[in-house]
């Protein structure tokens, strides 16, 4: 699968971002999607395959893997990451609608259309709420499905067409965790990033809208 798109979306997002919100780029174009691509995707390319039970029952193992991983790991990263960084699509549109504006009435309307501000400083709030709620959403989905953040060495299947409960077994476990943790503790970080990044804006606009205020008072 080519991430190219990916990676065009996170570079055109970074020029318009705060220092916090290309932290947030960093991380995810560092830690998510090249580890993804680089490590992950090979360590569970043949999960199905590796998949073992210690029967030959016709149609058991395919019914115990499918109960076990009912959505493949890494397709669940890959959709997860999609999901996230969609959003800031909608700040790069706002951005060219204010570029395809001023070309279309030939008048400069903004000092500068990448600036967060106005109209797009709610759409780039709009855009870490999203992102936000996504990164929790699809967390919580992982637990529900996986029954927590693991994967046992050893799962017992007792599902027809098997005749009686079987072992099935997990190749490369510890290897898996590892990286489990690792994507699992880095979606946490991009959260914490968002959240960070949402109250500083919303700080920084509060004090704006103070000054203003204390000015026209003053005035």
């Amino acid at each position: 699968m080519s991430w190219a798109f990916l990676r065009d979306l996170l570079s055109g997002v970074n020029k318009y971002s705060t220092g916090i919100g290309r932290i947030w780029v960093a991380v995810v174009f560092l830690f998510r999607l090249l580890l993804y691509v680089a490590a992950a995707e090979n360590i569970w390319k043949h999960e199905h395959d590796e998949f073992e039970c210690n029967i030959k029952q016709p149609g058991c193992e395919n019914v115990c893997f499918d109960h076990f991983f009912p959505v493949s790991h890494i397709r669940f990263w890959a959709l997860q990451l999609i999901m996230v960084s969609t959003p800031s699509l909608l700040v790069v549109f706002h951005v060219a609608y204010r570029e395809n504006r001023e070309k279309h009435l030939n008048r400069k309307l903004y000092k500068n259309p990448g600036k967060i501000d106005g109209g797009l400083l709610c759409t780039y709030l709009i855009s870490l709420i999203l992102k936000t709620g996504l990164e929790i959403f699809f967390l919580v989905l992982f637990y529900k499905l996986y029954n927590g953040f693991k994967i046992p060495h050893l799962v017992k299947c007792d599902i027809k067409p098997c005749p009686n409960t079987v072992d099935c077994y997990i190749s490369k476990t510890t290897e898996k965790m590892i990286f489990l943790y690792f994507l699992v503790a880095t979606s946490c970080l991009c959260i914490v990033l968002n959240l960070s990044e949402l109250s500083y804006l919303m700080f920084k606009y509060s004090i704006k809208c103070y000054l203003k205020r204390h000015v026209k008072k003053q005035q």
